[in-house]
């Protein structure tokens, strides 16, 4: 069956601080963000009608914005209750929430100051980000890499920062592969094209320093759920010759949640103990039945 085109929906987003009917919400051709990649956004999930982290995803919103070089004009507290609002009313209680935040159609040209500032929440099923992910996933070397921290604002999560993602995850999709895992400029194990990422070896995590990566909620909550497991943790840089000297892999993210992986371009792993563990702890972290 073939999915209904996120434009031709029932049900309502909430733009500038008001619900509009979904089909209706609609942007200027000539809006800033569009040509020149300015949108910050978030990904939000709820379960049982609850956003997980709702207050932190907003927070960082509000940076990405400060990061893209402007002011958001609304609080984290009112980000967090559109997003509520939104979610209530779409009726779900497993959702995905997406706040969005752009320069408008005020000025067009490279310059943006003149352009006003605008926030919507859109919130729509969304299952799990890989099909059969419990089997663990595949991935393969992305052609692109993770640019330096001087050339790009790295910590906001900017539309135009996902261009070599796309790239990269369409790429790998048509190879046959699950995802593509990106290097950054030095030539380190960076992160997947929406996904941090983690090694296992002897009982022991492993995961790249975040110096030009996203501050990734998700991976701050497994970080955590490790440590409550007593698991020893290495923020440390990684390299590609270290990949077989791994036994088990996943990746982590709001869309993914915790993802074990089985291949890395003919590097095999099988998912066990640490990998089940942890996504066993987030499932029922982020359903409330165990607390940090």
């Amino acid at each position: 069956m073939i999915e209904k085109p996120y434009h031709d929906r029932d049900g309502y987003i909430w733009m500038d601080g008001e619900f509009v009917d979904w089909r209706e919400s609609k942007v200027h051709i000539l809006t800033h963000s569009l040509h020149y990649g300015s949108a910050v956004f978030e990904g939000d999930r709820a379960y049982e009608g609850e956003i997980f982290r709702l207050s932190d995803h907003s927070a960082r919103l509000v940076k990405s914005g400060e990061h893209m070089g402007y002011e958001i004009p609304y609080t984290v507290a009112q980000i967090d209750q559109a997003c509520t609002e939104t979610l209530a009313k779409s009726g779900l209680g497993d959702a995905y929430v997406r706040p969005i935040a752009w320069r408008g159609s005020d000025m067009m040209g490279v310059a943006s100051k003149n352009n006003q500032i605008h926030l919507a929440v859109a919130v729509w099923h969304w299952g799990s980000y890989f099909s059969d992910k419990m089997k663990g996933i595949r991935l393969c070397w992305a052609d692109w890499k993770r640019p330096a921290p001087d050339t790009i604002p790295c910590k906001s999560k900017g539309a135009g920062l996902y261009m070599i993602c796309t790239l990269s995850k369409d790429a790998a999709t048509a190879k046959g592969f699950d995802d593509a895992l990106m290097l950054d400029f030095r030539g380190r194990v960076a992160e997947c094209t929406g996904a941090h990422i983690f090694f296992i070896r002897d009982g022991e995590l492993h995961t790249p320093t975040n110096d030009i990566l996203l501050d990734g909620i998700t991976h701050d909550t497994v970080l955590k759920l490790a440590a409550r497991r007593g698991y020893k943790v290495y923020k440390r840089d990684i390299y590609p010759s270290e990949l077989p000297h791994f036994s088990e892999c996943f990746v982590v993210g709001t869309a993914a949640e915790v993802t074990p992986v089985r291949e890395i371009q003919g590097v095999k792993y099988t998912p066990a103990e640490v990998c089940h563990a942890l996504a066993s702890d987030y499932d029922e972290l982020v359903r409330g039945k165990i607390s940090l």
